[in-house]
């Protein structure tokens, strides 16, 4: 099919309890979305801890696109595009660093961390050039929430505040459960790559409904507990936060065991060196209270998922390939906390680990089976009967309903219809 002109049309395909199979498969859609999206709105791109020192730079990406996240002699932080101005080579060509300048290694142009021209070989060439006018391309805006910095090629529109609107008490609520109320990205990323539509992902991050069958094997044999918690007497709650931005919410269940660390599969025993720096830094009570309710478990759209001990982002590469870059969590000044944060992950999402190698296979398969004619629809309708409004006016519903599926929908039909 042709990609959409009218926004009428975007009605088409998404209805409130179901959404067309080709939204997944077209590829026409797909530059749509990277136009609307990724090229739009605000996605996030790295934690400053990535890059602690002056002159310090990362490469990550927004989309498909490579993006150098740097950090100047006066601290800035900056997101510059790799691509030379004069011929579009690219200009860095490692992963991770420290350096103060960018060379093009085709003609030797030289570019500040900032983005700024420097010079360029034999400038005789060159006489009356304004150098200011050929710096290296740039994210138009750049905004820091708590660490966590998000990037926007428009240079117009909504703040990262409202961008991120109630979804942004989650990153706080992660946060708290460090005794210094900071966390680190310096564990390291693993790349998962899967031939799948990257929406595929995004929802499923945020699925309450799979885990009791699509992740049983690692449960029963980690003899876990977590199966339960999705179970359908479980009193957790899925959520839509508005924007895109999903939760599932399974606070009830922790507090109603109430054990602090529960929600890691341990005691304050057996870390009792983070436990007394929790209660240290926010007194007995509400450390207890922070260890008992855990971390989050969050999707904000389009891109970041907090998944309890482990971040993940989503590079959406072309309509069937997605790559996961995934890292374990870190809180700065909890060295036991961090070490069995970083061996779970491992276990979970490393290269011999059961949970992603689950969620993968079953991301391929959904993609292989929206190409089949039959049936056109993606069913999204379960516990629509029951979702209600929470506290805060947002909408939840059991722990394996589709509240954050219809979420997702309802806002990228907004954000499309602005084609």
């Amino acid at each position: 099919m042709n990609v959409m002109t009218r926004a009428s049309q975007w009605g088409e395909l998404i209805r409130p309890d179901r959404v067309h199979g080709s939204i997944y498969s077209d590829a026409d859609i797909f530059e749509a979305e990277l136009k609307q999206i990724w090229y739009k709105t605000w996605v996030y791109v790295g934690h400053e801890s990535e890059i602690p020192e002056r002159d310090d730079f990362v490469v990550k990406s927004i989309g498909p696109q490579p993006v150098i996240m740097t950090r100047d002699k006066d601290g800035q932080v900056h997101l510059l595009l790799n691509r030379c101005s004069h011929r579009g080579n690219q200009v860095c060509l490692a992963d991770k660093g420290n350096q103060r300048t960018f060379t093009c290694p085709f003609h030797s142009w030289t570019f500040a961390n900032d983005g700024h021209l420097i010079g360029y070989a034999f400038p005789d060439g060159y006489q009356g050039q304004d150098k200011s006018q050929l710096g290296l391309g740039r994210v138009a805006r750049v905004a820091s929430y708590r660490g966590f910095v998000f990037g926007s090629f428009a240079a117009e529109g909504p703040s990262l505040e409202e961008h991120l609107g109630g979804a942004a008490e989650t990153i706080d609520r992660l946060l708290a459960t460090s005794p210094t109320g900071e966390i680190e990205i310096t564990a390291g990323f693993l790349k998962h790559r899967v031939k799948a539509n990257w929406k595929f992902i995004l929802e499923n991050e945020c699925d309450g409904y799979h885990p009791a069958f699509v992740h049983a094997s690692i449960f029963s044999v980690a003899d876990s507990g977590i199966g339960s918690l999705y179970g359908a007497k479980s009193t957790a709650v899925t959520r839509d936060y508005g924007n895109g931005h999903t939760e599932v919410d399974l606070r009830p269940e922790f507090r109603r065991i109430g054990k602090p660390l529960g929600w890691f599969g341990t005691n304050t025993e057996r870390l009792s060196d983070y436990a007394g720096k929790m209660r240290t830094a926010y007194g007995e009570q509400r450390a207890d209270e922070i260890m008992i309710d855990g971390t989050p478990h969050v999707m904000i759209f389009p891109n970041l998922f907090i998944a309890e001990i482990q971040m993940f982002v989503l590079q959406p590469l072309a309509v069937d390939d997605t790559v996961q870059h995934v890292t374990a969590l870190q809180f700065k000044g909890a060295p036991d906390m961090n070490r069995r944060m970083r061996q779970q992950t491992m276990g979970s999402v490393g290269p011999a680990g059961l949970l992603l190698a689950d969620d993968s296979e079953m991301y391929e398969r959904s993609h292989r089976g929206v190409l089949m004619r039959e049936p056109e629809w993606i069913y999204l309708g379960r516990g629509l009967h029951r979702e209600r409004r929470d506290e805060d006016g947002y909408l939840v519903g059991h722990a394996t309903d589709e509240v954050p599926s219809r979420g997702i929908w309802n806002h990228y039909r907004r954000v499309m219809e602005a084609l």
